[in-house]
């Protein structure tokens, strides 16, 4: 089982004659994080907010 790329592992790097290669600039791009619930932090800001707020005013309360 140890052996399955056994005929590739020692094979060179592949360098196209083809196409370019890309900057590491736009490779880093590719894999940089993405936001794909827009608007979550925001809502999660809000509602910490809000939270906040609530324990203040239900702490004047009882200090009243």
């Amino acid at each position: 089982m140890n052996d399955n790329y056994s005929d590739i592992i020692n094979l060179p790097h592949h360098v196209s004659t083809r196409h370019p290669q890309m900057p590491m600039i736009d490779r880093a791009a590719q894999f940089a994080p993405f936001s794909a619930l827009t608007g979550l932090d925001d809502a999660i800001d809000e509602t910490a907010q809000q939270q906040i707020a609530e324990i203040i005013d239900s702490e004047q309360l009882t200090t009243d």
